[in-house]
């Protein structure tokens, strides 16, 4: 960390023995995601007039370079458990920033889609003509929703393809929303 650490705590006698280990907590973070500037944590006990024993809150706040982190909804009767917590939703949201910043970006694949180009509602089954112009076959138990009834041919469908005994075979067909 370039700025040094800064505890914080607010209505509970401070402890050396959270100090440390909030320092632990912030030097491990700090070698997760090397460019943290700051790091501010408060700990506290907030005002519960309907709650019998004593809950611990705990916030953190990191500065990295063009944004601001703050995790403020860890509340534990456990200190150590509500500082754990704190520090694992900022590791996450650390994780994605980095994520980020390497161009690691989660894509979805695109569920493949078509229309249907043969019906043979009497055997339950037809086939699906696919963007690339192959023929994959579907049967009624795989059409979502009972819509099978529904289809007609030409009908816009989305489905997920795997490999069937006698070729390619579609699984959980849908019918397209109109855009």
């Amino acid at each position: 960390m370039r700025l040094p650490l800064q505890v914080t705590f607010r209505d509970i006698p401070p402890s050396d023995a959270i100090e440390t280990h909030i320092t632990e907590k912030a030097a491990k973070m700090d070698r997760f995601y090397e460019r943290i500037m700051s790091c501010r944590v408060v700990v506290d006990q907030p005002q519960r007039r309907h709650h019998k024993g004593k809950l611990y809150g705990v916030r953190v706040d990191i500065t990295i370079p063009g944004k601001e982190i703050a995790v403020n909804r860890s509340e534990n009767e456990d200190v150590y458990v509500a500082l754990r917590d704190a520090f694992d939703a900022a590791y996450r949201i650390l994780e994605e920033q980095r994520r980020k910043e390497r161009g690691v970006v989660k894509t979805h694949e695109e569920v493949p889609s078509g229309r249907v180009a043969k019906l043979f509602p009497e055997s339950e089954y037809g086939f699906i003509r696919t963007m690339d112009e192959r023929d994959v076959y579907f049967h009624r138990n795989s059409v979502l929703n009972g819509d099978f009834n529904k289809l007609k041919i030409g009908t816009a469908v989305s489905f997920r393809e795997e490999q069937g005994q006698e070729g390619p075979q579609a699984m959980r067909v849908a019918i397209r929303k109109a855009a």
